[in-house]
């Protein structure tokens, strides 16, 4: 087997996972993680062979714009204080507490090396979390605050790593720089991304066809990544601020083409990169064997020890994080979503695994100094990132489905049905003072008006068919009923004309190009 064929199988079971997990109550990114040991494991697949300084730029772009695509900044903001809480404060308590216990019980392991293995443990994986959150139902509330803290962590380990591996491979560190060194790239990051985002909007504009807009959605990601990278910014913050600004700015309410293709192309994106990331994360597994080199009990020791400061230093930060933001909510009129109980702040807890970013700063850690000798204890470093790595990410990842069953932890399917109804109601009565003020510039005929009426009203039907007992559900039942059942007979007669376009491809002399664009027209006629 070769590296294109070893990515292909990849790519399947990238697609293959997500079904068996929905079947057996898994997370898909966890099954890929086991599919990349197995493989590793079999002689006849070739070792991964992808330059560690560009595992990042190739895989997080795309997954943190697909991410942001499901948020908004209105959420970031209404969550900034439990977010700012675990996205910056726990990774530098977490990145410090595991330096200090590594640099102990690590022979000859210098401070800087310390920090850099701190850094590149610390953020959980931005994907791990918001696929697993996802996939399992919990509160809308902690699939928020995972998000954002998965968002946003990797910006503060990243600069805490990169100002470590330069302390450690030129001797030399002051903490006034590293402050520096961090506020510039969040500067320049933040400059790069709203440059970026406001010119592919306005390229968007000038674009106008949905395949090229989309097809510029993929690059903006990567263009927003490298740039700021190359001006020594934050790259994934960079991504953030672009995909944030396109979300809120460059998104028509009319241009119905662009979001149903452009939603369809981000979830293909997001699965199979997804898929693949955490299939190289397992299938990098033998370069932690092979660092072992006949020290395995004691590094295996070193490795569980870091994992308990990583897992325990996390249960000791939320329990005080969420009771002050309990107290301070408490005591404020905002709308911030918090854990409420025990129970979702230990699911929280149980949530931070480790991943892509973890393994590419692990792997990228120079083989030398700037003297020319090895990098100190690089092997262990290695082996120890990837003991923790595995034990959040499979461990964990495997018993949180457990974890959430027996604490009970599940979202609040009525309260989401009542924000459902509450919208349907908006969109029938925006619906409704549309048409009054067609009414009052244009005479419309009484059958015409009525008949309008009706279809506003059914407009919210259509989205949350119990928002009818507000308005004479009874009065109008009848009337939703035979608007069921013609769209079921003009559903019938659309597929009957779709099929007859379709054969008529294959007749001699046929055009494609032109069966295509007039079956394109039917397939967009069903979807209203």
């Amino acid at each position: 087997m070769d590296q294109l064929a070893l990515l292909f199988v990849l790519l399947l079971g990238a697609v293959v996972s997500v079904p068996v997990g929905e079947r057996f109550g898994l997370p898909a990114p966890v099954l890929m993680t086991l599919l990349g040991i197995v493989l590793a494991l079999l002689e006849f697949v070739p070792n991964v062979e992808i330059p560690p300084d560009l595992i990042l730029p190739l895989l997080l772009p795309p997954l943190l714009y697909a991410a942001v695509r499901r948020t908004s900044w209105r959420q970031f903001a209404a969550n900034l204080r439990p977010i700012f809480l675990l996205a910056v404060a726990l990774v530098f308590i977490t990145t410090f507490c595991v330096a200090a216990v590594a640099h102990a019980i690590v022979p000859g392991l210098p401070i800087a090396a310390a920090v850099a293995l701190g850094a590149l443990v610390a953020p959980p994986d931005p994907v791990a979390a918001t696929a697993v959150a996802g996939q399992l139902g919990l509160p809308r509330r902690l699939v928020s605050i995972l998000e954002g803290e998965g968002l946003f962590n990797d910006v503060t380990a990243i600069v805490l790593y990169h100002v470590a591996i330069a302390a450690a491979v030129s001797g030399h560190f002051t903490a006034w720089e590293a402050g520096l060194d961090l506020v510039l790239s969040a500067v320049v990051a933040l400059a790069v991304g709203l440059a970026l985002g406001w010119g592919a909007y306005k390229l968007m504009d000038l674009l106008g066809d949905a395949t090229l807009q989309i097809g510029l959605s993929l690059l903006v990601p990567y263009a927003s990544y490298v740039l700021a990278e190359e001006l020594h910014g934050s790259g994934v913050l960079a991504v953030l601020v672009t995909a944030m600004f396109l979300a809120e700015y460059a998104t028509d309410a009319d241009d119905v083409m662009t979001r149903l293709a452009g939603h369809t192309f981000w979830d293909i994106v997001d699965t199979l990169v997804t898929g693949v990331a955490f299939g190289l994360i397992g299938l990098e597994l033998h370069i932690a064997v092979r660092t072992a080199s006949g020290r395995w009990q004691e590094m295996l020791g070193w490795a569980a020890m870091v994992v308990g400061v990583v897992v325990v230093v996390r249960l000791l930060w939320l329990l005080p994080a969420t009771w002050l933001t309990k107290r301070l909510h408490a005591k404020r009129d905002i709308d911030e979503e918090i854990p409420v109980s025990w129970r979702e702040t230990v699911v929280m807890w149980w949530s931070g695994m480790r991943g892509v970013a973890s393994v590419a700063l692990a792997l990228a850690i120079p083989l030398e100094t700037d003297a020319g000798d090895p990098f100190p204890d690089r092997n262990e470093i290695i082996f120890i990132a990837f003991g923790v790595i595995m034990a959040t990410l499979v461990a964990q990842g495997l018993t949180l489905p457990w974890l959430v069953k027996r604490l009970g932890v599940r979202a609040d399917s009525e309260r989401e049905a009542e924000f459902e109804k509450q919208l349907a109601v908006r969109a029938a009565k925006a619906a409704k003072r549309r048409l009054k003020e067609i009414e009052a510039v244009e005479e419309l005929p009484e059958e015409l008006s009525e008949q309008m009426l009706r279809r506003a009203f059914e407009i919210g039907v259509r989205i949350s068919p119990d928002m009818g007992e507000d308005e004479r559900r009874e009065a109008h039942q009848q009337r939703v009923w035979r608007m069921k059942r013609v769209r079921r007979i003009q559903g019938e007669m659309l597929s009957a004309a779709r099929h007859e376009v379709l054969a008529a491809r294959s007749e001699p002399g046929a055009d494609p190009e032109v069966v295509d664009r007039v079956l394109r027209h039917l397939d967009v006629r069903s979807l209203r």
